[in-house]
């Protein structure tokens, strides 16, 4: 938001001109000053004259010689420009000036014709974009004078970072509002009373759709006479970076920039059937809009029509067949209220950003409607001449009443401290446009132009903004000591083992490609939607961490990366309703990672290997050890995305807590990753809660005894059962137990599996009679399994 300094002191008698004060205060009223543009005179010797004769060169079809008087006696200048005429006031560069540029003006002879002088377009003194004509300005200004003493020159135009839900803070009108409650002094309209006469317009306005529209105002100007606006208006706008159109057009921006509210001007005589209807478009219906492109409309949009189809885009942008032309006599002023998610879908679906749709989208205030539609339609008859007709559309779909919040002083002074009162609150409050009631709790009407103020919360900022968060006391926190939970303890812990492990943590956004998630085993059904997503094609909610760490892995490795590992930790989310709160969606916190290339992971075992499905379970196994995670089961597995023979699930107490392994070559494909990529998915939420302390026993000093079994079974058995049900069937004595040897070729359908187990007494030395029996039993309980002893 742009605002010039000397448009915004017709709003308020600012106590201070100075920049840096006035940066001050918008920067502790939150409306950050993002840059400071200086406007100055580029010129020097530039005065005011007033054209008294004109005649035709005598050698030449296309120049004029005119007469000007800058206050000492006509002097003769040939111009060539044709939009003004005898008695016309006009800025004249005399010999000697100097124009933007270093443009140095002097006299000259053209085709035998002397020439004192310059008279000077908007553009060559760099006040604007016209350059077709010369300037024109006011008859009431005084002849003679410089020009920068009777234009807004110097002046400043702060631009100001306003936050999404101060609609209000949009116009010159709530900055000045804004800047009085912080100087404690008043602000004002300017007056610009509107004067109608009897009649109403034809033109009627159907809402069906109530929901896109809250509230429609229309009024009819008749006799208007279409032409340039004044130069102050040209040049305000300018400073505000809109460019000037034509004065009825003009208008509806310059009040825009003024009130906070936007309005559009349709030619009355355009307008078919002498009917408006708001509704949403049929799929596929076409407008060519005011830039002179053709749209395809779709069900979602929300479009003006007459009685020939759609004719505005309602908020975003005009129709071409209803704009305001150099023919024009009739204007039909609307100011309406607009559904703001549909405005920001709107402008995002067909890249219209505008002045207009970025007030809309934010919540403009609909009590505004009408009373911005009287200014304009006073201010086209004030540039443009005409009448307002007395009788006025103005329909409401959606009241909008001021909203009552109670603000009790023992939240104030919890909040803020001891040092407010009722007294102080309450002023505070009433300078920013509120109503209150005396009493505690205090009785506050919010106004309809502040949507962000809806709790006690809110006001007390509002207090504490206004007050100076500068002004408060230091004040050391009160309460027991703080330090961190189990979970963030151990999920630091994750963290730095992972790193140590040689990953880096990403950070992706939660929004994915549906294309993306098909190798991964994630359909329509699946996914949950994004109503206005930052990219079409990022659309949906991510129901994988994988999805966008393969992204990341892709776009590393398309930039010369070779070996790359990342990890996140995250949430996904679910088409199954939130068990606290069904109205959202349930959302898991994860943790992934996604390693590729020849690196290995140094922090495991100092040595480098190429990248598979064993990476990431080496990487599980590291992080079991750190957080103490044996009781987790490793169990073969092949779930979508992953590789079906090159991967495991993670058990904890019988519910699957996550996957690791390697990724299936097709999804590899689909990323465009060539080579093994280790993944591995796992919910955070088990892996973080705390662990039962380990109990401790003194190490036994009595020597062990280690023995070898060889045992063959089933090719696809899984090795953890055969040692689970021998480890037990051994009881106490065994110490450990690790296999140490695979040997898939044993035939008949059968594998190997060699076992080292070691056993030890605490209390004394064992003998082979104590050990022969523990490893027939061991023999025995395997036996169960249809493990069955090699060499037997």
């Amino acid at each position: 938001m742009k605002v010039p300094l000397r448009w915004l002191q017709e709003f308020i008698d600012l106590p201070t001109t100075d920049v840096d004060e006035l940066t001050y205060a918008f920067d502790f009223l939150g409306l950050t000053v993002e840059g400071v543009e200086e406007h100055v005179a580029g010129w020097s010797d530039v005065f005011v004259g007033k054209v008294t004769d004109i005649q035709p060169h005598p050698d030449a079809d296309k120049i004029r010689v005119c007469q000007v008087d800058v206050g000492n006696g006509p002097s003769q200048i040939i111009c060539g420009a044709w939009n003004f005429g005898v008695g016309a006031v006009v800025p004249v560069a005399v010999p000697g000036a100097i124009l933007p540029g270093d443009f140095q003006i002097g006299q000259r002879t053209i085709r035998g014709v002397e020439s004192n002088g310059m008279i000077c377009s908007e553009q060559e003194l760099g006040l604007g974009e016209d350059h077709a004509g010369i300037l024109v300005l006011g008859d009431d200004i005084e002849i003679g004078v410089r020009l920068e003493d009777v234009l807004e020159v110097p002046d400043v135009v702060f631009e100001l970072d306003v936050t999404p839900n101060r609609p209000d803070a949009l116009s010159i009108m709530g900055v000045a509002r804004d800047l009085a409650a912080w100087f404690d002094i008043e602000h004002h309209v300017p007056s610009l009373p509107m004067t109608t006469v009897p009649g109403a317009t034809s033109i009627e306005v159907d809402i069906e759709d109530t929901h896109g529209c809250r509230r429609f105002t229309a009024r009819e100007i008749q006799g208007v006479e279409i032409g340039p606006s004044p130069f102050k208006v040209r040049h305000r706008l300018h400073k505000v970076g809109v460019r000037s159109i034509s004065n009825v057009v003009d208008v509806t921006n310059y009040v825009m920039f003024e009130l906070g509210h936007p309005l559009h001007a349709f030619d009355a005589d355009s307008i078919v059937g002498d009917r408006l209807v708001v509704k949403r478009a049929d799929a596929g219906e076409k407008l060519v809009t005011l830039d002179g492109e053709e749209r395809a409309l779709v069900a979602e949009d929300l479009i003006i029509y007459d009685e020939d189809g759609p004719t505005s885009m309602s908020g975003t942008m005009g129709g071409e067949r209803s704009e305001v032309s150099d023919t024009t006599s009739r204007v039909l002023m609307e100011a309406a209220s607009w559904d703001p998610p549909t405005i920001m879908r709107m402008w995002r679906r067909y890249d219209l950003r505008s002045e207009a749709a970025t007030r809309f989208e934010r919540g403009v205030d609909p009590s505004l409607a009408d009373v911005a539609n009287q200014r304009a339609s006073a201010m086209v008859v004030a540039l443009s001449g005409g009448e307002v007709l007395e009788g006025a559309v103005d329909v409401v779909t959606t009241p909008m009443e001021p909203l009552q919040v109670s603000l009790a002083m023992k939240y104030v002074r919890r909040i803020l401290g001891d040092g407010f009162d009722e007294s102080q609150v309450s002023d505070i409050l009433t300078r920013l446009g509120m109503t209150v009631e005396a009493g505690d709790p205090l009785a506050v009407t919010v106004p309809t132009f502040r949507p962000d103020l809806t709790r006690d919360a809110d006001l007390i900022e509002e207090v504490a903004r206004i007050h100076g968060f500068d002004k408060f006391d230091a004040t050391l926190p009160t309460g027991p000591a703080g330090g961190l939970t189990v979970e963030q303890k151990r999920s630091r812990e994750l963290v730095e083992a992972l790193t140590a492990a040689g990953l880096d943590q990403a950070i992706n956004l939660p929004f994915v490609n549906p294309v993306d998630l098909e190798p991964l085993g994630y359909g329509d059904a699946d996914l949950l939607t994004v109503n206005n997503p930052l990219r079409e094609e990022e659309s949906k909610l991510r129901p994988t961490m994988l999805a966008g760490l393969l992204s990341s892995l892709r776009y590393n490795l398309s930039h010369g990366a070779a070996d790359v590992g990342f990890f996140e930790i995250g949430r996904v989310f679910s088409t199954e309703p939130n068990v606290e709160d069904p109205r959202l969606p349930a959302q898991t916190d994860r943790l992934a990672w996604a390693v590729v290339g020849g690196t290995g992971m140094r922090g495991l075992s100092g040595a480098t290997h190429q990248v598979d499905g064993s990476t990431s379970l080496a990487l599980w196994r590291h992080l079991s050890r750190r957080l103490d995670l044996d009781d987790v089961a490793i169990e073969a597995a092949a779930p979508a995305g992953y590789h079906p023979g090159r991967s495991a699930s993670l058990t904890l107490r019988g519910e699957t807590i996550g996957h690791v392994g390697e990724l299936a070559p097709a999804a590899a494909r689909h990323y465009e990753i060539s080579g093994r990529v280790a993944v591995a998915e796992i919910d955070l939420g088990p892996i973080l809660t705390e662990r039962a302390p380990a109990l401790a026993s003194a190490p036994s000093v009595y020597p062990f005894v280690d023995f070898d079994l060889s045992f063959l079974i089933s090719i696809d058995q899984q090795a953890q059962p055969l040692l689970e049900v021998t480890v037990a069937a051994g009881g106490d004595l065994v110490e450990s137990a690790r296999v140490f040897d695979e040997f898939p070729g044993a035939g008949d359908g059968q594998k190997a599996l060699a076992i080292r187990y070691r056993l030890r007494a605490g209390d004394r030395t064992l003998t082979n009679d104590e050990v022969a029996p523990v490893r027939q039993a061991m023999i025995e309980a395997a036996d169960g399994l249809g493990a069955v002893l090699r060499g037997v």
